[in-house]
């Protein structure tokens, strides 16, 4: 084992506390704190469940500790060992490269034991990881505020016959603005953004380029992949149209939500598996036979 102190960043893998590989359980167990990055993703299971199985306390990381106060975390990183806790893996979907950076900084040795991410387990639906094209982030709409350009990177994915990973919004620890100018510590219930909403979202802009006189590749009629608490016991898949899945519920977070390209024969086979309905196997079945 290592007799340099150093920083470590273990990916807990996304389904519960036992997805965690047996070096960073060994680095966890050892470590001299251990702190649980909060604000990006989610297991199934929360703290507690994660302490209890690790057997020591978990320090929770908010957006705020880890952006604006990371020297606590780097504090004496050099001098003992320090876990960095992430869902999924360390520079899958969300990298921590600022908090590397720091640590280089400080003359910080630093180490990543990786893990699953959605980024590789979304493979699991049946699409190929070699078509995906570039990957896009959704995030909730206000009233004032709808931005809408990942859809162009949608459209660019589709033109090249590529699929699409969509990652949902999460909102954790989220202040309202009268209680950020007052500079009161009142946290908004956790939110977690559904595929249904994601795919409502993408009906809105449709509608909105139409009127403008565009022509969007995209339609009510793509189809789509839903993937709910991917890599978990209770992990869900569903494949429909664009406008079904904005009237579907997969129940529980997290939610991940594929817009297809061009399917290969094998890829509609195994879509096939997690149609909605009749219809959209049948679908599938012709593109299946029209590609081979």
């Amino acid at each position: 084992w290592s007799l340099w102190k150093m920083l470590y960043f273990v990916g807990l893998g996304l389904g519960d506390a036992e997805d965690i590989t047996l070096k960073g359980l060994r680095i966890i167990k050892s470590a001299s704190r251990v702190y649980l990055e909060a604000y990006t993703s989610i297991l199934t299971v929360g703290k507690e469940a994660l302490e209890k199985f690790y057997g020591r306390e978990v320090l929770l990381a908010d957006r705020e500790m880890v952006e604006q106060q990371s020297d606590v975390i780097l504090r004496n990183a050099d001098s003992e060992d320090v876990a960095f806790l992430v869902v999924g893996d360390p520079f899958g979907a969300t990298t921590h490269t600022d908090l590397v950076t720091r640590a280089i900084h400080h003359g910080i040795p630093y180490q990543v034991i990786h893990n699953a991410s959605v980024m590789t387990a979304i493979g699991c639906c049946g699409l190929q990881l070699y078509n995906f094209g570039e990957t896009v982030s959704f995030v909730f709409w206000t009233d004032e505020w709808m931005p809408d350009s990942y859809f162009d990177k949608i459209e660019k994915n589709l033109s090249n016959g590529h699929h699409t990973l969509c990652l949902l919004d999460i909102k954790v620890r989220e202040q309202t603005i009268e209680n950020l100018m007052k500079g009161r510590k009142v946290f908004e219930p956790p939110r977690y953004m559904t595929v249904s909403q994601a795919a409502k979202q993408l009906v809105t802009i449709l509608h909105r380029r139409r009127d403008e006189g565009k022509c969007p590749a995209l339609s009510e009629d793509s189809l789509c992949v839903g993937v709910a608490r991917l890599g978990s016991a209770s992990q869900k898949i569903l494949v429909a149209s664009l406008k079904q899945m904005a009237a579907t519920d997969l129940g529980d977070p997290l939610h991940s939500l594929v817009i297809a390209g061009s399917l290969h024969f094998l890829e509609c086979e195994m879509l096939k598996h997690f149609a909605l309905n009749d219809s959209v196997a049948l679908r599938l079945a012709e593109d299946s036979h029209t590609d081979a």
